[in-house]
């Protein structure tokens, strides 16, 4: 017997599969009536070499699309490279090399290696988001954007990196400093483009009850993100000190009006414009502003900072008591995008306020009873009771529950004049501005005259200069001596163009309706292409894209559809998500310091040591494979030592799809061993063997043994691929297996259907060795072209099942008894079973009960 060689099969099939066009979608008009399915990974940044555990989500995607095509759908699968970016700029900066060379190198060397694991892509639409054929009509849907009213332009607060000179996004904000430069973020107003996305937010959030097919964590992760609240505007009249000009109250967003007895302070975010004017003259609250700004706009910096405040020397009349007077503060936790930039303090239900007050010896007054609690003896101590209850200490609202005091509240609140019941939310309009060169440039040239004017679509696209330096940290679009001097387009007058460039969130947002028709030349998108693909069947990816991608793409398509590009009713780009665990290995560390990659470091006697050295290693946590840490095992060296089938066999094994995989050495053999096994089973086939569509009828014996095996592992795998459980399809392929080498002698048309059949099961998972497999055991064509098998559900059906015993409510025995047993026989089997015997030695039995097939249960005393 010969051994598998996936150095010589895997190169052959795959361009057996080129030649053929195997994995070309075909165009609706010569679909033949097939249904569609789209099935698309998050396409990658290119910034290097891909390793083991990013081949995970892209083996995901493929045994989908080859099953799907093999179920015989007319399937989309398509590849391309989210190519704009920092750390493009970075690379230039660091290697002076251009962005654009460096961008497209990584783009060829990572393509190479997607191809090698036999991706079933349709490389024909791949593009590049950093190609001036995509980005133009990009700048097509901004300008159509714009004219819809959903892009616009105004100053706004943001991150900036004082060192990259640029705006950073609240998540490339770490712990108060820019996640490149590490330098301390500032808080700066600047003129910045915006997308409207806040149009969409009740939209957005409804819609997310009909996703499904979503993760449940990501359904709420969005939920969350967009955050609408229900509760109250409330005006709390100024009684004095107040600066000349400033409002006669201020007002409030709470969502917990119930709690407005509870009140002990309010606080304002230190650029509120009333803090701003006292600051003018007021050096300690100037201070403290300029001590909130370092802290960025990050919600998570801000909630993690000790909370501190200043007095500001005002005070303001509670609503509902003109004799009540409460002091204003500046607070670091009040946020100027939230609500109205002020907040009342009601410390006993809210653990920022009750901190807050704990620090300034603030009144902490409870005003919500928690459910079983005694008025009389519940204080608050070190924990805010934040949930809800029966209201006390109240007044007019004490023993209303929680719901029905809000409601009270804003009653009364209307009644005085004083306030109204209000809807917020926490999304805010999506700012796209970036202060960097390799990005997609914004359309539109300003005018001293004209004002902002849109890029005529006939000088589409605004293509980016060549020749850019790199030595400033500065934006080298606002450097450039020449290109962003222009005419206007409507008085032809001196003007200049926008030397933003859009966030590379955008390019993602509508990338997957572009690979509908990536070709079209005068459009983003052929509308009955679209409409045909869309919206995506099943998405793959990283669950740290949770929020802020799809959040982005969904806007995307409503925004698209309305401004005509597409028809998509729903609006929702992604009908089916399933976000991947990682793969992970152990990382190493030198004594110096210094990262090692696994194939730098061995196992010696007493531990780990540096190969080249014979230094000790310390071998540290078991980690997501990362670049930065260096426990990364390399794809190109990993397939040339093992074939790509071991590594997508690997990568689907061991865990749940949605769990973390560690990488192991023994994984990997294991996978490796299992390749050969299957191998040896079709190796064995006789010349004269029929072929592998045989269908053995009238089997008996062992041959029917076979027969019965072969087709309970069709429904089982295919049950585990429709539910995205691979690891599970694994388990049965291996069992599948293992009968087939168990049951011996020849058992010809049983033994060649069995084959067949789990050729063609494994076809999606090791698709060259399935090609192997296939052309030995006789098939005709490619085993990719194989329609899959359809189980018989007479054979697949269990036969003989395993019922649990239990007495008295705990499990004590087993039994196995044919299928659909009689309650009566069940009983007795049970009974007579010596292990229930001795349980019941001494009892009396007083009730048996039988659930058919499932559990067989005793009561006895």
């Amino acid at each position: 017997m010969s051994r598998y060689d996936p150095s010589k099969s895997e190169p052959k099939w795959q361009a057996a599969w080129e030649k053929r066009g195997l994995f070309n979608a075909k165009p609706p008009a010569e679909a033949g009536g097939a249904d569609s399915y789209y099935v698309l990974e998050m396409f990658p940044y290119p910034s290097g070499r891909i390793h083991v555990g990013h081949s995970r989500n892209y083996t995901m995607g493929d045994v989908v699309a080859r099953y799907k095509s093999a179920r015989g759908f007319n399937v989309l699968h398509p590849m391309g490279w989210d190519a704009f970016g920092l750390p493009a700029e970075n690379a230039a900066r660091d290697r002076k090399v251009h962005p654009r060379d460096w961008t497209w190198k990584n783009i060829e060397v990572m393509r190479g290696q997607l191809q090698k694991l036999g991706l079933a892509i349709d490389w024909g639409r791949e593009f590049a988001t950093c190609d001036p054929e995509y980005y133009r009509h990009q700048q097509e849907l901004f300008l159509a954007f714009l004219e819809k009213g959903l892009a616009y332009r105004r100053t706004a607060k943001v991150n900036w990196d004082p060192v990259d000179h640029t705006v950073l996004a609240n998540e490339q904000v770490v712990d108060g400093k820019g996640w490149r430069s590490g330098a301390p973020v500032e808080t700066r107003e600047l003129e910045q483009w915006f997308f409207k996305i806040t149009e969409y937010a009740d939209d957005l959030l409804d819609a997310i009850d009909t996703l499904d097919r979503w993760p449940d964590k990501v359904r709420t992760m969005q939920a969350n993100w967009i955050g609408r609240s229900r509760g109250a505007h409330v005006d709390f009249p100024l009684t004095g000190n107040a600066p000349d000009g400033a409002a006669e109250a201020l007002r409030v967003f709470t969502t917990r009006p119930d709690t407005m007895f509870g009140a002990s302070f309010l606080a304002l975010a230190p650029d509120h414009p009333l803090t701003r004017e006292i600051a003018r003259t007021n050096p300690k609250v100037a201070e403290f502003a300029k001590e909130c700004a370092a802290l960025g706009t990050s919600e998570e910096a801000i909630e993690r900072a000790e909370k501190k405040g200043v007095d500001l020397g005002l005070t303001v009349r509670h609503p509902f008591d003109p004799d009540w007077e409460l002091p204003v503060w500046t607070a670091n936790f009040v946020l100027s995008t939230y609500g109205t930039g002020a907040i009342f303090g009601s410390p006993a239900g809210d653990q920022r306020d009750l901190d807050f007050a704990r620090k300034y010896d603030l009144p902490v007054t409870p005003v919500v009873l928690p459910p079983d609690a005694d008025a009389e003896t519940h204080e608050i101590t070190d924990e805010a009771y934040t949930g809800h209850g029966v209201i006390y200490n109240s007044r007019f609202l004490d023993g209303l529950s929680t719901e029905a005091a809000i409601e009270k509240a804003i009653e009364k609140l209307e009644d005085l004049g004083l306030g109204e019941g209000a809807t917020t939310y926490r999304l805010r309009d999506w700012g796209v501005s970036r202060q960097r060169y390799w990005g997609c440039p914004i359309p539109v040239i300003r005018c001293e005259s004209c004002g902002v004017v849109p890029v005529p679509k006939k000088d589409l696209p605004v293509e980016l200069p060549e020749d850019v330096n790199f030595d400033s940290p500065s934006n080298p679009l606002e450097r450039h001596p020449t290109w962003k001097h222009t005419a206007c387009p409507k008085c032809g007058g001196e003007a200049l163009r926008e030397t933003d460039t859009l966030d590379t969130f955008v390019d993602s947002a509508w990338y997957f309706a572009r690979f509908c028709s990536p070709k079209a030349e005068d459009t983003p998108v052929e509308r009955e292409k679209a409409d045909y693909w869309l919206p995506v069947d099943q998405y793959v990816g990283g669950v740290e894209h949770a929020v802020l991608h799809l959040l982005y793409a969904r806007f995307f398509t409503r925004a698209m559809r309305d401004c005509g590009y597409l028809g998509l009713e729903s609006g929702e780009p992604f009908a089916g998500l399933f976000t991947q665990g990682m793969v992970t290995h152990e990382t190493y560390r030198a004594g110096d310091g210094r990262w090692l990659t696994p194939d730098e470091v061995e196992r010696r006697e007493g531990g780990w040591v540096e190969t080249a050295s014979g230094e000790t290693v310390t071998a540290g946590a078991i980690e997501k494979m990362s670049k930065s840490k260096k426990n990364v095992v390399d794809l190109d060296e990993f397939v040339d030592a093992y074939g790509a089938d071991v590594a997508r066999w690997f990568v689907l094994s061991d865990s749940p799809p949605e769990r973390d995989v560690e990488y192991t050495e023994q994984g990997v053999e294991g996978a490796a061993r299992f390749i050969q096994r299957v191998w040896a089973l079709a190796e064995a086939t006789p010349e004269d063997a029929p072929g592998p569509l045989t269908v053995a009828e009238g089997a008996e014996g062992d041959a029917l043994e076979i027969r019965r095996a072969a087709h309970k592992a069709a429904a089982a795998v295919t049950e585990a691929i429709e539910t995205f459980r691979f690891n599970v399809a694994v388990a049965q392929l291996y069992e599948f297996v293992n009968t087939l080498r168990k049951v011996g002698g020849d058992h010809g048309e049983a033994r060649a259907e069995a084959l067949g059949i789990l050729i063609r099961l494994i076809a999606p998972f090791a698709p060259h060795l399935a090609e192997e497999c296939w052309a030995r055991a006789g098939g005709e064509g490619l085993a990719s072209e194989a329609a899959w098998p359809e189980h018989d559900p007479a054979l697949a059906a269990e036969d003989v099942i395993v019922m649990p015993v239990q007495v008295n409510g705990k499990r004590r025995s087993e039994i196995e008894a044919p299928k659909g047993l009689a309650r009566e026989e069940a009983e007795k089997r049970a009974m007579a079973d010596p292990k229930i015997a001795r349980t019941l030695e001494g009892l009396t039995v007083r009730k048996v009960i039988v659930v058919p097939d499932k559990i067989v249960n005793i009561v006895a005393s």
